[in-house]
């Protein structure tokens, strides 16, 4: 399995996609208060369980009515009855972690390839829409509209379940409400009984707790676990709720919520169970990475064992030690932690870890969010491959921001953010990408002033995301600006400037403007080589995007000549198997190509084509583009039947990979219907060019280059294929 392909499914061909938390201990299905919940989830419907009632003050306390874990009950219903074959559970949480989870389970189903990113994700919007597969999509923890906006699901065969606080959110996607409330008195002591089996003496006045509490499911599950865990019942416990909730009234002069008393009494048990541990600083670190699953080595990384070891006099707290800290925070109620994900993953209730906030004092807030930040910064992969664990990562590296403003930026920002805003860039969320790095390229200019290092490199890498955003002119202004204030501060030749002039002659050609690429590269080009020497790869690297610039241009003999260059040093110092050689090859095989030398572009392209198929995975992306050129040059030559059979090749590989809507297979079946055409095989050719225009006109806009020129060959070929429909 390699990065293009998409990961294997179960034996059965059935697909699980995104952590779907696990139900909590002694789960009610609530048959009374919630009835009637798999008969609404049937094909073809969006159901959204909201609130009952609407929530009062910041922590939102009765939002928290246990909407998750009811979609976890009917996910996990509809997967082992079978009724279903693709599941994708998604943190909807913000608009990239919905991206992120639709990429993961494009990649996964096949829908589209693994790396795609945002494309994938709307391509994945497209699969369920006319997919036969019985499937399932829950979009949890919804916050806006905004948030989903062109990424609702739906299809006949699917289902669609959302968790959101907010209605509107939910009506912009045509869901039916149902809305949870608090257990009914039998749920409500069903659950409480179920909990204290261990000791059923404890449970001695639980009907009179039940309803002190409200029958809340947060406030509910929050007093059996402190009950649990301690040897006292359900009526002592009650007395220690009246006392608190008569302190609490008192001093806010109305009466409060019962979940806004019970975490508390949780805290203070946990103080009791762990006298001496640092419950506190634990606390205040998961609160202010809220709203998410948060990977458990966030925990047991040296920045958190630190801050965990401030209080208690010692430099480090042994890993072991703060794993053990949070599973008894989990043992009173205050956290969840799902051991059956790998890593495991750690979440506090949003309404919780509001209150936590908001009772801490700021300087413990302000002391908490750089050792936040470090945590993060320090757990993060090496590598993207860990998708789950990267999009958990960005989303609390957001709420941390969100929540930690300016203090994250005390001494220039935080490593952290630029993690997750390069993250972001790598994974192709060119949306979310585009607005973090504006957010960032604003926050530098008022933290540390315009001309400062890091606000020139906030600048380019949102000049980086308006390109690959498809803002090319946006793109070119933000390239010159930072090549304008980095040629101030450092001088025109370092290579700092060299290389934002570089990417500005790149995003040049984008805008369709290669003549002036040509002339910016050439001067960044030669640049690069008084500074580094004509041989380095830097240098050689920055020569190919001339070629690619001058080959935009139509001068294709120029072109030709920069690859041969560049290709002769890459085969010397990085040899003829690597990677960035074979693209050169290829590259220069497509120059020759382009410049009429259709026997150089063959003998280029047979030898990438045969690099690639060495050093790659069988299917790999480059191979198929490596097979679609020499396909391309084999016509050029007139050797039409060997371009056909390449051509049919490399379509049924690129369909494979990328999925037949994906512009690349677009493009390669449009050449291979005029391959037919051109040998004569007619009908073929109108069939398939039919079907592609058919194709390009559901997933691509109407200007399209490509769309256009589709619709402007079906005309002949219909006449030259009379008699077909």
């Amino acid at each position: 399995m390699t990065a293009d392909q998409p990961p294997e499914a179960d034996p059965g061909g059935r697909v699980r996609c995104g952590d779907v938390p696990p139900l909590a201990a002694c789960f009610t299905a609530r048959p009374e208060s919630s009835p009637g919940l798999l008969d609404e989830v049937v094909p073809g419907s969006v159901v959204a369980l909201v609130p009952a009632r609407e929530g009062g003050g910041m922590p939102g306390w009765r939002a928290a009515c246990g909407k998750t874990q009811l979609a976890v009950f009917a996910a996990e219903s509809l997967w082992r009855s079978k009724a279903i074959d693709v599941l994708v559970w998604v943190t909807a949480t913000s608009r990239a972690s919905i991206l992120a989870g639709y990429a993961q389970a494009a990649a996964l189903s096949g829908a589209a390839p693994a790396g795609d990113g945002e494309p994938a994700a709307v391509r994945f919007t497209s699969w369920l829409a006319r997919s036969e597969r019985a499937w399932l999509v829950v979009l949890d923890g919804l916050v806006t509209a905004v948030d989903a906006d062109g990424l609702w699901p739906h299809g006949p065969a699917g289902r669609v379940v959302v968790t959101t606080r907010d209605r509107a959110a939910a009506q912009a996607g045509a869901a039916r409400l149902l809305a949870v409330g608090p257990f009914s008195c039998r749920e409500a002591l069903s659950y409480l009984r179920d909990w204290l089996t261990l000791d059923p003496d404890q449970r001695l006045g639980a009907i009179d707790l039940i309803e002190d509490l409200g029958r809340e499911p947060l406030a509910l599950a929050q007093a059996a676990a402190v009950i649990g865990s301690s040897d006292r019942t359900c009526r002592d416990y009650q007395g220690w709720f009246a006392g608190m909730r008569g302190q609490l009234a008192a001093a806010a002069g109305t009466a409060p919520d019962p979940a806004e008393v019970t975490w508390r009494l949780c805290a203070e048990r946990a103080q009791r169970l762990m006298p001496g541990e640092p419950v506190w600083p634990l606390l205040a670190l998961a609160a202010l990475l809220r709203g998410q699953a948060i990977p458990g080595p966030v925990f047991t990384s040296q920045a958190a064992c630190q801050w965990l070891a401030a209080d208690r006099s010692q430099a480090m707290m042994d890993p072991g030690h703060a794993r053990q800290v949070v599973l008894n925070l989990e043992r009173v109620g205050l956290l969840s932690v799902d051991m059956t994900s790998e890593p495991p993953l750690v979440r506090m209730n949003q309404a919780v870890a509001a209150a936590i906030q908001a009772v801490l004092p700021s300087r413990v807030l302000a002391a908490t969010a750089r050792p936040a930040a470090d945590a993060l910064t320090q757990a993060w992969p090496e590598t993207d491959a860990d998708a789950g664990t990267v999009t958990a990562l960005r989303s609390c590296a957001a709420t941390l921001h969100q929540a930690a403003g300016d203090l994250l930026w005390d001494g220039g920002g935080h490593r952290v953010l630029w993690q997750a805003g390069a993250s972001l860039h790598r994974a192709g969320l060119t949306g979310p990408a585009l607005a973090w790095w504006h957010d960032m390229t604003a926050a530098c200019q008022r933290q540390l002033g315009p001309a400062h290092p890091d606000t020139l490199a906030a600048g380019l890498a949102l000049a980086e995301a308006h390109l690959a955003a498809g803002h090319a002119m946006q793109a070119i202004t933000l390239f010159e600006q930072v090549q304008a204030g980095r040629a101030r501060a450092l001088g025109g030749g370092h290579l700092e400037t060299i290389s934002a002039r570089v990417r500005l002659g790149c995003a040049l050609v984008s805008a369709g403007q290669p003549a002036d690429a040509v002339s910016v590269l050439q001067d960044a080009a030669a640049g690069l080589e008084r500074a580094c020497g004509s041989d380095h790869l830097t240098s050689v690297a920055a020569r190919e995007d001339l070629a690619a610039a001058c080959l935009a241009a139509g001068q294709a003999g120029p072109a030709i000549g920069w690859y041969r260059h560049a290709l002769g040093i890459r085969e010397r110092q990085q040899g003829t198997r690597h990677a960035d050689t074979l693209t050169t090859r290829h590259q220069l095989a497509a120059a020759c190509l382009a410049g009429g030398e259709a026997k150089d572009a063959i003998s280029h392209a047979k030898k990438a084509l045969a690099g690639r198929e060495r050093v790659l995975p069988p299917g790999h992306r480059d191979t198929i583009a490596a097979r679609a050129t020499l396909a391309a040059a084999s016509r050029a030559a007139g050797h039409m039947a060997a371009a056909v059979a390449l051509y049919e090749q490399a379509c049924a590989e690129s369909e494979n990979v990328l999925g037949p809507d994906h512009p690349a297979t677009l493009t390669r079946r449009a050449s291979l219907a005029d391959a037919y055409y051109a040998v004569g095989r007619l009908t073929q050719a109108r069939t398939l060019m039919q079907d592609t225009a058919d194709r390009c006109a559901k997933v691509l806009p109407p200007d399209d280059p490509l769309a256009q020129a589709i619709r402007d060959s079906l005309p002949a070929m219909a006449m030259a294929a009379p008699g077909q429909p």
